[in-house]
């Protein structure tokens, strides 16, 4: 039996014990509590693996081409689909991409009983949208502070905006997100 063996096990046995009659976050708050580094490492690695079969299963159906890489950064497994065609599975500014990562979330959390935080990544998109938008968010922090006005930037995902905010902050300017999903922005103010 192979370690993810007894870990999707360890799984199933929290969800076993919440059928019969225990809470599923008392069962895996008990079961946090005892974790350790070592141990969401492992979960994270897990994560990654069950996310990793998914994805090729999609790529196998689909009759694609790429390889699979995965990795832990932080607290979040990532996985990392590298390829010549895969341009399809990103999609119009990444939304296909986002949907595909919600089904692999999803297929992670059928097996572990967790919620995931795992992020997919395809032919280096986030990678090269991150880059895009840290230069973008500190072009628009330095007009703002010339201008002393600020600036409302068009919706972006979760992702997209966290990022923004980061290499506004990291320019000295301050910024808060506004108006709700999908249409919510990034609205960049003047230091105070």
């Amino acid at each position: 039996m192979s370690q993810q063996d007894v870990e999707v096990t360890d799984a199933e046995e929290v969800l076993d014990d919440a059928e019969d009659g225990q809470d599923v976050d008392d069962a895996q708050d008990a079961e946090d509590a005892g974790a350790s580094d070592g141990d969401q490492l492992n979960d994270l690695e897990l994560e990654g693996d069950i996310a990793a079969d998914y994805v090729e299963g999609l790529l196998d159906i689909a009759d694609l081409d790429g390889d699979i890489d995965m990795d832990v950064e932080g607290d979040r497994a990532i996985v990392s689909v590298v390829g010549a065609t895969l341009d399809e599975l990103v999609g119009d500014d990444g939304v296909v991409l986002e949907a595909l990562q919600e089904l692999t979330r999803l297929a992670v959390h059928r097996q572990t009983g967790t919620r995931a935080r795992l992020m997919l990544d395809i032919g280096g998109y986030r990678a090269r949208r991150r880059a895009e938008l840290s230069d973008y968010g500190r072009s628009v922090a330095e007009e703002v502070a010339r201008s002393g006005e600020p600036k409302e930037l068009a919706a972006m995902s979760p992702f997209e905006r966290k990022i923004v905010h980061d290499a506004v902050a990291e320019a000295g300017q301050r910024s808060e997100s506004e108006g709700e999903e999908p249409n919510r922005r990034v609205v960049v103010y003047p230091a105070p």
